[in-house]
């Protein structure tokens, strides 16, 4: 039987062509090797999942390839590319900081620096989670940052960068990664499930690219978890059960029961979503984020800020343009403050059910205030 790899490492770009959501950084890498500007150190900062360390791995890649193709793209058969590639490479050296942060881990690196690379022209040092190192750690890790060998360059990579000392950010070049956005996520998925021959419907990705909250490792992750649950056909239907996901529907329903002003079967519907497993919190920020992407689809300028597949945009346009903007902005006021005061109320269920009843009571109330001005 054939061992698994998941898709996150299977998948990992091998080029900086193939990195996704961050072209300026990698555009950047690849300008300064393509100028001979190489920095001693660089920081990669970014929340996880978005490719700092896989950037980081592809730059001194790049820089060792004895190769290099006329893009500036590792070749991926020479000596120094097939050792990084089979895990063998003395080149690169991996650091974890969050495990190896004392000040005897960093001595035995800066002994380490000293020693030239066998292969190539650089020995890359990769410390992840840097910001996990100890002050003294840190301070004694200064004096080989700012002067290190010719032949070494650091790249350090956080998610934190608050927590680094000024003197270790004032010897970096500095790269901040970007939170990457649905789209680019579900285009990606879309391409491995074709890779995969694996049946992936749109709004199915949409919805995983939308759990992951911008880290494609996460996407890849959930990716492998639901091909596990659904074979080779994903969809929607089965995703929304596997991750327990509420459905779009559920919202569009609720809403024009609001506009309709039926508080009964909008409270009968509320229940249908608990005895599902919905936990009530986690409704009504869905409730929100609904009441949020309504008003972004009533005006074509913002229209673009909404983030669902194109069968659900049109749902949200058709919908939008039934409500007004008093009612959507109201409504939202009332979702938001309903969340706030969650957690302290008693009866949590009715707190809910009070809030449900006020926004199907608020087209009609806010109708009649118009006419009164008239």
């Amino acid at each position: 039987m054939e061992n698994f790899i998941v898709s996150a490492r299977k998948y990992r770009p091998g080029t900086f062509a193939s990195v996704v959501g961050q072209e300026a950084i990698t555009n950047t890498l690849k300008n300064a090797i393509k100028l001979n500007h190489l920095a001693h150190a660089y920081l990669f900062c970014g929340p996880r999942g978005v490719g700092k360390t896989t950037c980081a791995r592809l730059f001194a890649k790049t820089i060792n390839c004895q190769n290099i193709t006329e893009d500036f793209e590792p070749c991926g058969e020479c000596e120094s590319c097939t050792s990084f590639s089979e895990n063998r490479s003395y080149n690169i050296h991996e650091l974890d900081a969050a495990s190896n942060n004392s000040v005897e881990d960093i001595r035995t690196l800066n002994e380490q620096v000293r020693i030239p690379p066998q292969i190539g022209k650089y020995s890359v040092y990769i410390i992840d989670e840097v910001h996990m190192l100890s002050q003294s750690a840190f301070n004694a890790f200064l004096k080989t940052l700012e002067e290190p060998p010719a032949h070494a360059i650091f790249v350090l990579a956080t998610t934190e960068k608050h927590k680094i000392l000024a003197t270790i950010l004032s010897r970096c070049q500095i790269f901040d990664f970007n939170r990457m956005d649905i789209p680019n996520i579900e285009n990606h998925l879309m391409h491995i499930a074709e890779l995969e021959s694996i049946s992936l419907e749109e709004d199915a990705a949409n919805i995983i690219a939308q759990k992951a909250d911008g880290a494609m490792r996460d996407a890849l992750s959930i990716f492998d978890q639901v091909v596990s649950f659904c074979g080779k056909e994903v969809t929607y239907e089965k995703v929304l059960d596997n991750l327990n996901v509420l459905d779009y529907d559920y919202y569009f329903k609720i809403v024009d029961l609001f506009l309709k002003g039926d508080y009964l079967n909008t409270m009968l519907l509320f229940n249908e979503i608990l005895s599902k497993g919905f936990e009530g919190q986690h409704f009504l920020g869905g409730l929100a984020r609904h009441f949020r992407d309504l008003m972004v689809s009533s005006d074509q300028v913002t229209i673009k800020l909404l983030e669902v597949s194109n069968k659900t945009k049109e749902q949200y346009k058709a919908q939008a343009k039934l409500c007004s903007q008093p009612f959507l902005i109201e409504g939202l006021r009332i979702v938001s403050e309903s969340d706030f005061q969650y957690k302290n109320s008693t009866n949590k269920r009715l707190h809910i059910e009070l809030a449900l009843i006020k926004l199907a009571q608020l087209d009609a109330k806010l109708k009649k205030k118009a006419m009164m001005k008239r």
